[in-house]
């Protein structure tokens, strides 16, 4: 943690909250903090080394304050571990629209990417699948889902805000918004390059197929597909579904329904840990048996922070849902980097990467964990710690074997506990 600075109202977290300053100017008052500090090196804090006199993007520099002073203890050449969706290309269709972060926009996203994606009410994802898997969570609204496995069993299911589901890659499926405002949900693939512009569609396949040989696939005549459409329907907007329970009894006739439920209803689990400063729900095979990606639902209260930590068996990918936030991720070679994260951005850690997420702000920080794995792992700091003798540690650090026998033997997840 940085030194507080006792002579100066003005700290780093009070001015990234303080919307005067965009205009105001950024780097006057931090460099009268630095220089009021007792122990800052006059080396590195002489407060005119620190001006910006040329050209500088005062809203980002507003935003990003860990990127334009970053805290002392960052070092090196860590590479950036955020994009935003608001950089995303946002593509627009009559019922609704759609945009996506990939390894294309975000070259450390190398396993990951996402899609974020709104339907107004009737409006529908066109049926479709991909190669990869697809894990979803429902950031408003709700909607109707659809799918249908390798066997013929059918899934329909209706899903609300805080709920998930997850389609293999191959099986196809669909989306379609509800009654009375559609929805909107975070898509997350276990393919960085994954492109949702480029999936294959039901439109798209028929209308590649010669009429010919759909009559024949089909026993019907060449003009049931006259109306076809002529190019991909992709979202689009239609009348909304029929009840929910009329359209299972239709789907699963004579194949019935696939044996694992394709959706989970979050928003009604109970969460995995509570602690003084937030909660965990963790979402992985053991409670979601139809998935291959595995999730953690974070929130912390303001002053919470998701402790020292690392996963050691995938990369993970973050989405940030409300609140406002920052991250330090350490890498081996002495490396290490902070950034300031909010509503919309996207995080991504490299296996095994330490790292810690710290609420900045008055309200809630929520975001979402994300791997491309069936089963969740984490290793925290003070658990590795507890678990290895006290001497062994004590010649290490010098913190006294007191200290670290008094270390939970349990982690924390989120503190304060």
């Amino acid at each position: 943690m940085r030194e507080s600075k006792p002579t100066d109202e003005l700290t780093r977290r009070k001015f990234l909250s303080t919307s005067a300053a965009v205009t105001a100017g950024i780097a006057a008052p931090l460099i009268a903090v630095a220089q009021q500090t007792p122990g800052n090196s006059s080396d590195s804090h002489t407060g005119k080394n620190e001006t910006q006199p040329g050209p500088r993007n005062a809203t980002l520099d507003q935003a990003e304050p860990d990127s334009v002073y970053p805290p002392e203890t960052d070092a090196g050449g860590q590479p950036p571990f955020k994009y935003p969706f608001s950089f995303a290309h946002k593509r627009i269709e009559a019922g609704g629209w759609t945009r996506q972060v990939t390894v294309r926009d975000f070259p450390i996203s190398k396993k990951v990417a996402g899609v974020e994606m709104r339907l107004i009410a009737g409006g529908i994802r066109e049926l479709h699948w991909h190669l990869s898997a697809e894990w979803a969570v429902m950031t408003a609204g709700k909607a109707r889902i659809t799918a249908v496995d390798h066997k013929g069993r059918a899934f329909v299911e209706d899903v609300n805000e805080g709920d998930l589901w997850l389609f293999p890659g191959g099986i196809p499926h669909s989306i379609q918004g509800l009654s009375p405002d559609g929805c909107q949900f975070l898509l997350v693939f276990d393919d960085g390059n994954f492109n949702e512009f480029e999936t294959f569609l039901l439109t798209d396949w028929l209308h590649h197929t010669p009429r010919e040989v759909l009559a024949r696939n089909f026993n019907t005549p060449e003009s049931t597909f006259d109306r076809l459409p002529t190019r991909e329907l992709f979202i689009f907007p239609r009348d909304l579904p029929r009840p929910l329970e009329e359209e299972r009894r239709q789907v699963v006739a004579e194949t019935g329904a696939v044996p694992n439920s394709f959706a989970f209803f979050a928003s009604k689990m109970q969460p995995t840990k509570t602690t003084a400063g937030g909660s965990v729900k963790i979402v992985d095979r053991a409670n979601f048996p139809a998935t291959n990606i595995a999730a953690a639902i974070v929130t912390l209260k303001p002053g919470g922070l998701r402790e020292l930590h690392w996963h050691p068996n995938e990369d993970e990918w973050q989405y940030y849902v409300k609140g406002m936030g920052r991250m330090t991720v350490f890498s081996a070679g002495g490396h290490a980097r902070t950034m300031d994260f909010h509503e919309g951005d996207v995080g991504y850690i490299e296996r095994s990467m330490p790292h810690y997420i710290e609420n900045l702000g008055d309200t809630d920080l929520v975001f979402l964990e994300v791997f491309p794995t069936p089963e969740y792992q984490d290793i925290s700091l003070a658990e590795w710690l507890a678990h290895t003798p006290s001497r062994l540690v004590d010649q290490h650090i010098g913190t006294g074997e007191e200290f670290l026998r008094g270390i939970a033997k349990r982690e924390a997840v989120i503190l304060p506990e």
